[in-house]
């Protein structure tokens, strides 16, 4: 899969950081709000002042829908929309009609979109309601018409490398204009038509954001049901109380990878395991999943600690192929643990709660992590020097060094756990903390230098993300309107009678959809139709939770599409079949580790209940 997940740290990096563009700037000041709203709300709270800001959540709220909108176009600005990663394949000589094609669609997709979102403002218009501080609501569903607008525009002009290409791109405004002559198109099949075009563009390398959107769009019209029912699902954000947590743990997440966190934390792995036989290999899988567990899916990880760790390993003389693999399985290990933005989400959406689902996946991480760590000792045994002891002097300076971000998730986790904080207001406290570590403690960051163009960094992630998450809930309330969860479920009592073969093709068709879709969507599309699926076969809906994320975290590394596949190709410049071969042993071994997540349910339910 390609997109903002391709390149998020590197443009900050080196010396020839490139200057802030008024959008960059705007997305900074966007996250630093919603940084600083949930902060004074706690404050407030805490020291019995009471509440600071009046209206504060629901503006934080709808200023997350800005990030989204104002991310989402930095994104196409930069070609970073999430996508398939299966234009990789398309042969060169069809590159540019491809791009063309796809261009195409995805203007026609932001048309209806636009059109949507201004007949839903002129909507809240009339109605008059207020946020905040005077601030109308029709004035936040509005800024998504010149988003979806500059986001059409700027796919079919990047894409494109020909005028007459991009010119025949933007012309893709015309589609929707001929769909709503509806009457006058006869008996076609537009509706197979427009899907057959929609899948063929995701495989051409059309935004994920389109395709959902696009469906979301054709299936409504097809029932008559108003254009403004997908940009009504995407302003529906802003509805729900937990999703600045995405945005701001992101961002926390993006200040330690770009500070020496990555560095000092290596030291102290190192320095605790990193003795023992295959001890770098360790050291590698527990760096690689304390970092993801505050990025999350994204490929920071990869691409931040890997670039740092590779190197390591080679040297050490692990060969090149092994190491390969061991980053990029390593690179979404993590994302079972406390604050998993990935955990979240599956939580507000299926409701399930999310304090016991990080229970429930702490003994299951473990697992992953361990059988990681355990095939690099077996390795590691006869690739490292021996000879190294355990250095008690080295290991005490290294968490002395390390100590601030050590802290981290225990006052995260405590403050969640201990009803201290909401978990917006611990998303904020985490970029607080993030901030102050690494900008005046370790001084790592500059304010005025590389900090506001990590945010930038963060916002275009964030963006591509938030735009997938409004058009995808948009795609499953029409699921839900024409009762598809409850023709599947029919579908699937009556050919499968046995709950664990029930959970073997669960496996099977959730490795498909992790190597094909971004955690985030694929939890807004697929959790309202395994949901009610898991009830009916007895599933604890904890258990159903951890299975979902531990396949959908296989699926990063399932070929010949998953994400972290592409990204270490991308990050260490090999060929994907390599990438491929390097990976096949982990794969193997982690498909086992889900396995036995998925049979056993006491690894999941031994701490929840």
């Amino acid at each position: 899969m390609e997109g903002p997940a391709s390149r998020p740290i590197e443009s900050a990096r080196g010396t020839t950081r490139p200057r802030l563009t008024p959008e960059d700037a705007s997305a900074a000041f966007l996250l630093a709000v919603i940084a600083l709203l949930p902060l004074a709300e706690g404050a407030g709270r805490l020291l019995g002042i009471g509440n600071l800001i009046p209206g504060s959540i629901p503006l934080v709220q709808h200023f997350t829908l800005l990030v989204a909108i104002v991310g989402g176009a930095l994104a196409a600005r930069d070609n970073r929309l999430l996508a398939l990663s299966t234009a990789t394949f398309v042969p060169e000589r069809l590159k540019e009609p491809a791009k063309v094609v796809t261009g195409l669609i995805g203007v026609a997709v932001c048309t209806c979109l636009t059109y949507g979102a201004w007949t839903f403002a002129m909507v809240e218009r009339e109605a008059g309601d207020i946020v905040a501080f005077g601030l109308p609501v029709w004035a936040f569903v509005f800024a998504m018409v010149p988003g979806f607008v500059v986001i059409g525009m700027r796919m079919a002009w990047k894409g494109p490398a020909s005028l007459v290409g991009k010119l025949t791109a933007i012309a893709g405004a015309a589609i929707p204009l001929a769909l709503g002559s509806w009457e006058t198109l006869g008996e076609l099949p537009i509706l197979q038509f427009g899907i057959a075009a929609l899948v063929g563009g995701a495989l051409l390398g059309l935004p994920i954001f389109a395709v959902i959107g696009g469906m979301a769009s054709l299936f409504f019209w097809y029932e008559y049901t108003p254009v403004t029912a997908v940009p009504l699902a995407t302003y529906q954000l802003s509805g729900q109380p937990l999703l600045p947590a995405i945005p701001l743990f992101t961002f926390g997440g993006y200040i330690l990878a770009e500070g020496g966190a990555s560095r000092r934390l290596v030291r102290v792995f190192s320095a605790m395991v990193g003795w023992l036989p295959g001890g770098l290999a360790v050291t590698t899988a527990l760096a690689f999943a304390f970092f993801t567990s505050f990025t999350g899916a994204s490929g920071v990880t990869i691409l931040s600690l890997g670039g740092l760790l590779l190197p390591v390993l080679v040297d050490s003389r692990y060969s090149r192929q092994f190491s390969l693999g061991l980053v990029t399985a390593s690179g979404s290990i993590g994302l079972l643990f406390p604050p998993s933005l990935a955990v979240i989400l599956y939580g507000v959406y299926s409701r399930t709660p999310i304090d016991e689902l990080f229970l429930g996946g702490l003994l299951p991480g473990t697992l992953l992590v361990a059988l990681v760590a355990l095939w690099g000792v077996r390795h590691g045994r006869l690739a490292e020097r021996r000879g190294r002891s355990f250095d008690l002097a080295e290991a005490r300076r290294a968490v002395y060094e390390a100590k601030w971000e050590l802290l981290l998730p225990v006052v995260v986790i405590g403050g969640i756990f201990g009803g201290i904080v909401t978990l917006v207001e611990a998303a904020a406290a985490t970029v607080l903390y993030a901030f102050v570590v690494e900008c005046f403690v370790y001084r790592d960051l500059s304010v005025r230098g590389r900090l506001p163009a990590v945010a930038a960094e963060c916002a275009t992630l964030i963006g591509g993300v938030l735009l997938i998450l409004g058009v995808a809930l948009g795609f499953t309330n029409y699921l839900i309107d024409a009762q598809v969860p409850d023709t599947a479920l029919e579908w699937v009592q009556s050919h499968i009678e046995s709950k664990y073969v029930f959970l073997l093709a669960l496996n099977a068709l959730l490795l498909v959809v992790g190597c094909m879709m971004d955690i985030f969507s694929a939890i807004l599309v697929v959790v309202p139709l395994i949901a009610p699926m898991g009830e009916a076969y007895g599933i604890d809906p904890v258990h159903l939770g951890i299975i979902f994320l531990a396949n959908l975290e296989l699926g990063y590394l399932t070929p010949p599409v998953g994400m972290n596949l592409f990204l270490a190709s991308y990050r260490f410049d090999e060929p994907l079949t390599r990438v491929y071969r390097s990976v096949l042993p982990f794969l193997l071994i982690l498909l086992g580790g889900v396995l036995l997540i998925t049979y056993v349910p006491a690894l999941t339910l031994a701490l929840v209940r």
